[in-house]
């Protein structure tokens, strides 16, 4: 009896329990691998502060520039000009809204 039951045992971890576990856990890395709605809110709250901070540096320069002629603002990410590539507010504010929204799956 105790012969029978070792090779059944065998192929039942090979064949069944094995491929199994490893469909479990590729399961669960697909599955974590995409952001969460959390994710998302996080990011876009960080976008959002990231903007505000931006322009409130702006600000700043503007009004250093205006009481210093000699001072020369920072060149942030390569671009001599920031306006020159910003798209005006309400286009922007219009791509926000249009933006299609990623749904968790």
């Amino acid at each position: 009896m105790m012969e029978m039951l070792i090779p059944v045992a065998i192929c039942s971890i090979l064949f069944i329990g094995l491929p199994w576990l490893i469909f479990h856990y590729v399961t669960q890395w697909k599955k974590n691998a995409t952001l969460t709605v959390e994710d998302e809110n996080l990011l876009d709250e960080l976008h959002a502060l990231a903007r505000r901070l931006e322009d409130r540096m702006t600000t700043i320069e503007r009004i250093v520039a205006a009481d210093n002629p000699g001072f020369r603002p920072s060149l942030r990410g390569g671009r001599e000009r920031d306006e020159d590539l910003e798209l005006p507010r309400s286009e922007e504010r219009e791509l926000q809204t249009s933006r299609p929204r990623r749904r968790d799956h």
